[in-house]
């Protein structure tokens, strides 16, 4: 078995942290977290698949041990964090490389595949929603931010920053709750409790209709250039719906569509599960 490693590097003046395992020249795959968590949320699934690929899991930029600049050093929006991402994987030697993508990590993801679909081999997406039917009405009170961005709004989505909703998100929908270690969700809150942090986090879904927007330019991608598609999702997700997981099937006929008894966290109680289908698949 490999180690897995933990490392920082430098991408441009943006520290970025990041953990690896596997052989330096087996195929590639790239972990990219969503929210509130980090590369934390692969501690399981790292293991279990180092053995057959070179598996890179950075924290996006404000998120777990990666640089939390301020907000006015930084602009918070899905377009940056894509940006510093894309200049990490050159730095790291990733050339070619498949992608998981698990919630914010998937418009994150996508942006990097229409800047350069000649270095993306396939895509895993876990709960990584990418059409508009995927979008659950529990979007509502951030859509009613999107429409009118006021400070009532944006204080309004504060309960989302919570360490109840946090603990919420993990165990909602999850048939047994023993099941869910409870670092995951609080190691989370530690990093949502630092200064700034709300607001970063406040600025990131604003902005989330950015990718809201880049929906029919994602699907485009996906029917132009036809990557290999595993949608592996948790089917009890309150926020990205299974039929987001059954729309690829529409641009990517071939893609594999497959759920777990989970919800929005599936790794944290299927993580064996995923990773089975994750290897059969590439």
């Amino acid at each position: 078995m490999y180690p897995v490693t933990y490392r920082h590097i430098d991408v441009d003046g943006f520290e970025i942290a990041y953990r690896e395992a596997g052989p330096p020249v087996a195929p590639a795959l790239l972990l990219l977290h969503g929210f509130p968590t980090s590369s934390h949320m692969f501690r399981d699934l790292i293991p279990a698949l180092c053995g057959n690929f070179r598996v890179v899991a950075p924290d996006l930029p404000g998120f777990g041990r990666s640089a939390m600049p301020l907000r006015t050093d930084f602009e918070y929006t899905f377009e940056n964090m894509a940006r510093i991402i894309s200049r990490f994987t050159e730095l790291v030697g990733l050339p070619r490389f498949s992608i998981y993508v698990f919630d914010y990590g998937s418009p994150v993801g996508l942006r990097i595949a229409l800047m350069h679909p000649e270095r993306i081999d396939a895509i895993v997406s876990q709960n990584g929603n990418a059409y508009s039917e995927g979008l659950s009405d529990g979007w509502d009170p951030i859509r009613a931010y999107w429409k009118e961005p006021t400070q009532e709004n944006r204080d309004a989505l504060r309960a989302f920053l919570s360490p109840e909703t946090t603990y919420w998100q993990y165990t909602h929908g999850v048939p047994d709750i023993s099941r869910i270690s409870p670092d995951g969700y609080s190691l989370d809150n530690f990093y949502l409790a630092r200064p700034g942090a709300h607001d970063v986090q406040l600025d990131l879904l604003l902005d989330y209709a950015s990718n809201v927007a880049l929906y029919p330019k994602f699907q485009e991608y996906l029917r132009q250039h036809k990557p290999r598609v595993l949608a592996i999702w948790g089917r009890h997700d309150p926020f990205f719906l299974p039929a987001g997981a059954e729309a690829f099937r529409r641009d990517v006929p071939e893609a594999e569509v497959q759920f777990v008894e989970s919800g929005h966290f599936a790794l944290e109680s299927h993580h064996a599960e995923i990773a089975h289908a994750i290897r059969s698949f590439l």
